[in-house]
């Protein structure tokens, strides 16, 4: 198994938790998104399982999903995340995570979640599963504008409503300022909000941040 999350201390626990099971073994880890790509690439083919961090530094998780899902789509992807909203579940198992569990879980769930990636299978909680159920059927009978952004707008959107200047965005994804100002052009106009504080507001109405 491979763990991805920039706390030290977070890692040492996760594996504490993981190899309370005998039958798990953690052969690899990282604290950033670039150097997890970066070993998985060297190492294909070594891991059963990549425990991965939404919230990392250099890169969003969802960034680094997607490159992992292209350059190694065997591999079984557990997203581990502070948020709650059954939006970004859904980013994530339409990226190729094969399962999603909240922080804030009980230490067997993970244990549970990673042996059921290992043997071929999805993982959602029951909690998490019952929420996108019911969230399936608001967005069947009206879709959220936000639905509409691809990964990377999506990405942009959260950042800016977070407070994070363009400049930042950009490093943070490896992309031009001028990239990242298209982006939020795009982002404005299929929210059809004007101005980043109208952003902000839409953000926070849908839960997207805090």
């Amino acid at each position: 198994m491979f763990i991805v999350d920039d706390h030290p201390i977070v890692r040492e626990g996760l594996k504490q938790i993981a190899t309370s099971d005998p039958e798990i073994r953690v052969t690899g880890e990282a604290g950033t998104g670039a150097a997890a790509i970066a070993a998985l690439a060297m190492r294909a083919g070594d891991y059963d399982v990549a425990v991965l961090d939404l919230s990392l530094p250099d890169r969003s998780g969802l960034d680094v999903l997607a490159a992992v899902a292209l350059t190694q789509p065997g591999l079984p992807v557990l997203i581990l995340s502070m948020e709650r909203e059954e939006e970004f579940a859904l980013r994530a198992l339409r990226e190729g995570a094969s399962g999603y569990l909240e922080k804030n879980s009980a230490p067997e769930h993970l244990v549970t979640a990673i042996k059921r990636l290992a043997q071929g299978h999805k993982y959602l909680s029951t909690e998490m599963a019952e929420r996108l159920i019911v969230d399936g059927g608001r967005r069947r009978q009206a879709e959220r504008p936000h639905d509409l952004l691809s990964r990377r707008e999506f990405e942009v959107l959260i950042a800016v409503a977070s407070g994070r200047s363009v400049s930042a965005i950009a490093a943070d994804l490896g992309l031009s300022v001028k990239t990242i100002n298209n982006h939020r052009a795009n982002v404005l106009a299929k929210l059809g909000v004007k101005s980043t504080a109208e952003l902000v507001r839409y953000a926070l109405r849908q839960h997207l941040v805090r």
